[in-house]
């Protein structure tokens, strides 16, 4: 953002006093989901620090995968975790929980009705790699894209699966 410099001076003390609240409730609250809660806000928090810096890319993989993938990851595992410190209510099925249901049953049935009418010949970037030539993209982030949809897409889900299998052996240990 192209903020005046006190306007922009006094973004980066709130958001850094913001930030610096925020890493105290991560170290200092007690329950762990608070805690958790806690540590997306700071993430979020850093990625407005981005976005002042006129960091767009940054701040929208820093949207993406820490706050978005990561702290809900934390947050599951945390839940998984101590269930029963969370599980003493005496209901077993809610209205959210309907709710819930109701809307990721329609969202998956939507995305398979969805996949095959999909047609996946079409995205030029994934079926064509070898007639783009890198130099005359325009930006270093089309390169990044075409390099993980075409050099890199095995490993990038290698990866994505170890942590996976990182994560469930993590938990059983910690069960045990």
């Amino acid at each position: 953002m192209d903020l005046l410099g006190p306007i922009h001076d006094i973004l980066v003390i709130f958001l850094g006093s913001v930030l610096i609240l925020g890493g105290l409730g991560v170290v200092l609250l007690n329950n762990l989901i608070y805690s958790a809660f806690s540590l997306g806000w700071v993430l979020f928090c850093i990625s407005l620090f981005y976005i002042s810096s006129n960091s767009y890319f940054v701040a929208a993989a820093q949207l993406l995968i820490y706050v978005g993938a990561i702290n809900v990851l934390i947050i599951f595992a945390v839940m998984f975790i101590s269930g029963s410190e969370y599980s003493n209510d005496s209901h077993l099925w809610t209205v959210g929980d309907g709710v819930t249901s109701v809307v990721c049953t329609s969202i998956f049935f939507s995305l398979i009705t969805t996949i095959p009418d999909t047609s996946w010949y079409g995205i030029i970037w994934t079926t064509r790699s070898n007639q783009i030539i890198e130099q005359d993209l325009i930006s270093n982030v089309q390169q990044i894209g075409i390099h993980l949809s075409t050099n890199f897409y095995l490993p990038f889900e290698l990866i994505s699966i170890i942590l996976l299998i990182s994560l469930i052996g993590a938990i059983t240990m910690a069960r045990q």
